[in-house]
């Protein structure tokens, strides 16, 4: 009998247009296991995704899901259909976060291409997808824009046209929605008396800590959000790839760095808006990473909360201390890995 292929090859860059609608497979139910689970991964300490009665007593209906660790699960159900066959995820913008997700919610993910533009070798070619996560009312619980360089099936193949979209630099602070009411917020139990008074713009935090990364736990949690890239995988096959080596996943950057970003910023913990993110450079198992943040907004979201908006640098094997992002030229710094804009609530004085 001859052979068939029933597989998904995954898209390449020649096969995807613009306005083109992806609808995403496998949707997943979030679980008390899973905050867990994510809590061992990173090392995770914000109190409301600690605990329960805290939770209650700011204004949750219970426990809930850290809004990065559902942004990683409706980011994974769209890489077998955008970045099966990326050589890397550039970057994200005009990521909002509009509804607590809970235990027992269950998300699913779709896509619209939103640009395309082939490179200058030929060879590969830039998607631009907006992503939006839903739960299992139907209601959007999150949406954000995301770009990634694909490889092309053939180097032969005609270059569409190119469309690059206009998006917007920073979520407006009057748009932020989402945020509990935060109603009761014991300062002992959370890990520390600063408020949003307590934050001024150009001020910028040694988080400290650092942690190290090792092949089996960025395999964990990156199968956790079901993200089935290559490159984060399979090591035989990345043998002759650029790195000769395993990448992984820019979303264990993410979520590392912020978890150690507790020691600094322990009242902001819930995520609200993505402004912009770039992975500056690659992490490889072995590596240890470090961060830093700098404040570089606020926002009055109601007489009980306030919002930062929080530049979140990641750095390997350096010192955070000392601040590394861009020289004169705008160039990053060695060891900068990554660039991360984001909204975050924290309860005001009363």
């Amino acid at each position: 009998m001859a052979s068939t292929s029933k597989s998904n090859p995954g898209h390449f860059f020649e096969d995807f247009s613009l306005g083109m609608p992806l609808n995403h497979a496998t949707p997943q139910t979030l679980t008390e296991g899973d905050i867990a689970l994510y809590r061992a991964l990173t090392g995770g300490r914000f109190v409301q995704y600690s605990s329960a009665e805290f939770a209650r007593g700011a204004g949750y209906p219970g426990l809930p899901i850290d809004p990065l660790h559902a942004f990683h699960v409706v980011f994974g159900k769209s890489v077998p259909d955008v970045s099966l066959n990326a050589v890397a995820n550039l970057g994200y913008a005009d990521g909002r976060i509009s509804l607590p997700i809970m235990p027992g919610d269950t998300l699913r993910t779709v896509s619209e291409v939103i640009g395309v533009k082939e490179n200058s070798n030929g060879k590969t070619g830039v998607v631009w997808v907006r992503t939006r996560g839903f739960n299992q009312r139907g209601e959007e619980v999150m949406s954000f824009v995301r770009w990634v360089m694909v490889n092309k099936r053939d180097a032969s193949s005609p270059a569409p046209e190119s469309v690059i979209p206009d998006l917007p630099k920073v979520v407006p602070g009057a748009e932020l929605t989402g945020f509990a009411g935060m109603d009761s917020w014991d300062a002992t139990l959370s890990g520390s008396e600063y408020m949003f008074e307590d934050y001024a713009v150009g001020e910028k935090i040694n988080h400290v800590d650092g942690m190290t990364v090792e092949e089996a736990e960025h395999q964990i949690a990156t199968r956790l959000y079901q993200n089935t890239a290559k490159v984060h995988f399979d090591a035989h096959g990345q043998k002759d790839s650029r790195f000769g080596k395993r990448l992984i996943y820019g979303g264990v950057v993410i979520s590392i760095a912020r978890s150690l970003s507790f020691n600094g910023l322990a009242n902001a913990g819930h995520m609200l808006a993505i402004n912009a993110g770039s992975h500056v450079s690659p992490l490889f198992a072995g590596d240890t990473i470090y961060a830093w943040s700098e404040v570089l907004e606020t926002a009055e979201l109601s007489d009980k909360v306030g919002a930062l908006r929080l530049r979140l640098v990641a750095v390997k094997d350096q010192d955070p201390g000392a601040f590394a992002y861009k020289g004169e030229d705008g160039k990053y710094a060695d060891g900068v890995l990554l660039d991360f804009d984001y909204w975050a609530a924290i309860p005001r004085k009363c």
